[in-house]
């Protein structure tokens, strides 16, 4: 089982390496809405999903399912734009295929983006937040069944998995820009169904200020291959009862990262320049 992942992964990475110029120093997956936020900046390349072996691909709106390599701000970067989520059936093993592949091609740095719901009454619609820390409640860890040696050990440390010097480097370029950037903890739920209002008291109630149906797998794994990890957060929308007469939709997910885009933009590109 472990070493038809590493071959399935092995194949991924030889396939991508043929498509790279040089090994990037930091990967960036963006999340719901955002697969575009970076633009298509010149000195790159859009690597398209089927190029590359076993990678899976997106099916939710919002998730381009494609990698963007090249240059910018002067770092060496590839783009996961989209990913791949539980909801859709995909393994544990789909969901952290890219992470994983990131750090068997070397990539020390993971900055990863997601769209979520406000659990803590005082953030609102379209708040920017630096993830502090994670709850998991997929119910599914990605590392269970035979561990990937290769990749990292058996019982991985999580208690600093969002790089403390990460989260100060985002803020600081957050202030320079003039640009409010909120700090919380993300819990992740399996979904699709948007959470009731019971389940997000009780996920106030255990420390949770944003809830959203990603990013907690990628991080475990990143983690687990001893890669820096940056997490950064768009509360697209206040969680179910926080606005008693609020409905939730996939269409104002959307809609406010559309609107965000431009300050999670201007975010990412000073801190890559500053990596």
């Amino acid at each position: 089982m472990a070493d038809r992942r590493w071959e399935r992964l092995s194949e991924a990475a030889a396939a991508l390496r043929d498509r790279l110029e040089e090994t990037p120093d930091v990967a960036i997956t963006l999340g719901s809405g955002l697969s575009k936020v970076l633009g298509d900046p010149e000195d790159g390349r859009v690597i398209r999903a089927e190029e590359i072996p076993h990678y899976p691909r997106p099916t939710v709106v919002g998730h381009a399912g494609e990698l963007w390599a090249g240059r910018i701000e002067g770092t060496s970067v590839l783009v996961q734009r989209g990913r791949a989520h539980f909801y859709e059936g995909r393994s544990p093993d789909e969901i952290v295929f890219a992470t994983r592949l990131f750090a068997l091609l070397g990539i020390k740095t993971l900055i990863v983006t997601n769209a979520s719901g406000a659990v803590r009454p005082d953030f609102r619609a379209g708040d920017l937040v630096v993830i502090t820390d994670h709850i998991n409640m997929l119910g599914v860890n990605p590392l269970h069944g035979p561990n990937l040696d290769r990749l990292g050990p058996r019982f991985p440390d999580m208690s600093a998995a969002y790089t403390p010097r990460l989260r100060r480097l985002a803020a600081e370029v957050a202030d320079a820009e003039g640009i409010e950037l909120k700090e919380g903890v993300y819990a992740a739920a399996l979904g699709p169904s948007y959470e009731t209002p019971a389940e997000i008291r009780a996920f106030r109630a255990m420390g949770a200020d944003l809830v959203g149906m990603s990013t907690v797998p990628e991080v475990i794994a990143a983690a687990h291959a001893g890669m820096e990890i940056l997490g950064i957060s768009i509360a697209t929308n206040l969680a179910a009862g926080v606005d008693p007469d609020a409905t939730l939709t996939h269409d104002e997910v959307i809609e406010t990262t559309d609107r965000k885009g431009s300050e999670m933009r201007r975010l990412l590109l000073g801190i890559i320049a500053r990596l």
